[in-house]
């Protein structure tokens, strides 16, 4: 009886990109590259004299002491 926590592990045989397949993911690579980097350079805004802790509209209702209301 085989085990069936063991698995086997099947190495394929590398594919060879096409050129425009390969400039494709060149191009994505340095889009997501470009993406991490404005990420990174964005300053993220905080509310001045807001609420602190989780955005209270998250759920579709706003919550003050303990009593919720729908909009």
């Amino acid at each position: 009886m085989p085990d069936d926590k063991l698995t086997e592990t099947v190495m394929l045989p590398a594919r060879s990109l096409s050129p425009a397949a390969q400039r494709a993911r060149a191009e994505a690579e340095q889009r997501r590259a470009q993406a991490a980097e404005n990420e990174a350079k964005t300053v993220k805004s905080t509310e001045i004299n807001g609420r602190t802790g989780p955005e209270p509209v998250r759920y579709g209702d706003w919550e003050v002491n303990g009593i919720a209301s729908d909009f």
